[in-house]
């Protein structure tokens, strides 16, 4: 596989999952919000639902929404720190447990692991079993 193969791949799984993750929480909140408006709007005048409860309600979706926001932007930080641990890793051969070699050209990370970009088009994905040398 090649790396801008692989790079694809894990970028499509990376922006698909929190995508899918934001449009689910989007969907449910503006769901929550028809639901509580029409509960206000038929509610018994005589009996009025506690507003207490409806507001700790709407401060929970406000908590999940802020967690995926933070959960984003940590991915990005580490991802940027990761960055300057692979410096020394260009101009050096790696070789993976199949036998694939060559030298490093490139670094590509991902939530999901660091791809080693080869002077023959190939990438090899670090971890156990990858020699550099």
């Amino acid at each position: 596989m090649t790396v801008s193969a692989v790079s694809a791949a894990t970028e499509t799984g990376q922006s698909t999952a929190a995508s899918a993750a934001k449009e689910q929480l989007t969907v449910d909140y503006d769901a929550f919000l028809q639901l509580m408006m029409a509960q206000m709007r038929n509610q018994d005048p005589t009996d009025p639902v506690d507003s207490s409860e409806q507001l700790a309600q709407l401060a929970s979706f406000s908590q999940v929404e802020q967690s995926i926001e933070t959960n984003s932007k940590l991915e990005t930080m580490l991802t940027n720190m990761s960055f300057g641990q692979v410096d020394d890793l260009i101009g050096r051969t790696a070789t993976d447990a199949n036998g694939n070699s060559g030298v490093v050209t490139s670094v590509e990370i991902y939530s999901d692991g660091t791809v080693l970009g080869l002077d023959n088009g190939k990438g090899i994905l670090l971890g156990a079993g990858v020699t550099i040398s």
